[in-house]
């Protein structure tokens, strides 16, 4: 069983950047990938960026292309989603996620594992 651990979320202004990170409770399976999505209220959840098990390939959300990125840290069993040029649009509770799978998947029921999610409020 594999607990991911989201941290990093916050109040932050327009224009401004947060770091996101997300920490696995066991070492993860191969190959895998891991995904971020996000959910504002009232809203479903929505695809992100992803990143897969060797991070060499990611994929992203058009909404966040060009200003979120997505690395990870094997040593430390890690991946972050930097977000920078913030918009209120951006606001909601962001998850991280993993699945069984080589592919870069941006389906929310392509992930066999999620995080509790961090709160990222991004005010006008």
């Amino acid at each position: 069983q594999v607990q991911l651990v989201e941290s990093g979320g916050g109040l932050v202004q327009a224009g401004g950047s947060l770091r996101l990170s997300c920490a696995a409770s066991a070492r993860t399976f191969s190959p895998y990938v891991m995904g971020w999505f996000r959910q504002a209220p009232g809203t479903e959840r929505q695809f992100v960026g992803v990143i897969n098990w060797s991070g060499g390939s990611t994929l992203y959300a058009d909404s966040v292309k060009g200003r979120f990125t997505i690395s990870r840290d094997s040593a430390k069993n890690t991946v972050d989603l930097r977000m920078n040029s913030l918009k209120p649009d951006d606001t909601g509770v962001y998850y991280c996620a993993a699945a069984r799978t080589a592919t870069l998947r941006t389906g929310v029921a392509s992930y066999d594992y999620w995080g509790q999610g961090t709160q990222v409020t991004v005010s006008a």
